[in-house]
């Protein structure tokens, strides 16, 4: 496999983007597996031509990012997905008292659909693509909190059947990544108040009419591409949604 170079950036990219930027493409190409060491930094900045401040500042946005995984002595690695990224990095549900759990997750449906004008939109797809559609409850305490409905494009996951998402050890996410090569780097995620339908009533066992709260999440992998939409519809009666968000001051 050929190396990606410092060739060809963008002009007016700050230089510590054109580096992020580079470094990415190398993992999306499969040059550093999930879990691998990545090069030392005095190697890459060699490589990539640029100061050694230069360097570690592109090396601090991917991780800040999630991408990369700094181990104190041990050097910098390649993001691989597992139950604890999954818990304190994309599960933003906790009991009312702020105690967080990994639910216990149960397929209820797995179906081939086909794109809503919604979904089609949200996934920057075409209105009648080839989805496939899965149901699970999310158990916290017990209990049923959480249905999700998860669409994922078959164009991104063309081979993923039924028995991949009932015999997985571990997340979906960490699924898609090891049996597929499709990475979640990021998701944006919407709330919305709803009415409980009689399907999801049952789930959850609540009145039908009972307020929920909607997450609608978009999970994207390298280059920006949607590979997930997701919606879950939370029972808040002892449970909330808690996010902790991180920025600098103005």
């Amino acid at each position: 496999m050929s190396k990606i170079t410092i060739d060809a950036f963008p002009l007016g990219m700050p230089l510590y983007k054109e580096v992020e930027r580079k470094i990415s493409e190398a993992i999306h190409l499969g040059e550093w597996r999930p879990g691998e060491v990545i090069p030392a930094e005095p190697k890459l900045a060699q490589r990539f031509g640029v100061s050694m401040g230069t360097l570690r500042k592109a090396i601090d946005e991917l991780a800040d990012k999630g991408m990369l995984i700094r181990q104190q002595g041990r050097g910098t690695f390649v993001s691989k997905h597992g139950k604890d990224r999954y818990l304190f990095a994309f599960f933003h549900v906790v009991r009312q008292d702020g105690y967080k759990e990994y639910p216990q997750v149960a397929l209820i449906d797995y179906a081939k659909t086909k794109a809503s004008a919604e979904a089609a939109r949200l996934l920057g797809g075409a209105t009648g693509a080839p989805l496939v559609r899965l149901i699970n409850t999310l158990s916290l305490d017990g209990g049923n909190v959480i249905v999700d409905e998860i669409f994922l494009p078959e164009a991104v996951f063309p081979a993923i059947t039924k028995k991949h998402v009932q015999e997985r050890q571990g997340t979906l996410y960490q699924l898609y990544q090891e049996e597929f090569g499709v990475t979640v780097i990021r998701t944006e995620e919407r709330l919305r108040a709803v009415k409980a339908d009689a399907f999801k009533a049952n789930l959850l066992g609540v009145p039908i009419g009972d307020p929920l709260l909607q997450v609608i999440r978009v999970a994207r992998s390298f280059r920006n591409a949607a590979v997930e939409l997701r919606f879950s519809y939370i029972n808040t009666a002892h449970h909330e949604y808690y996010a902790e968000l991180l920025g600098t001051a103005r």
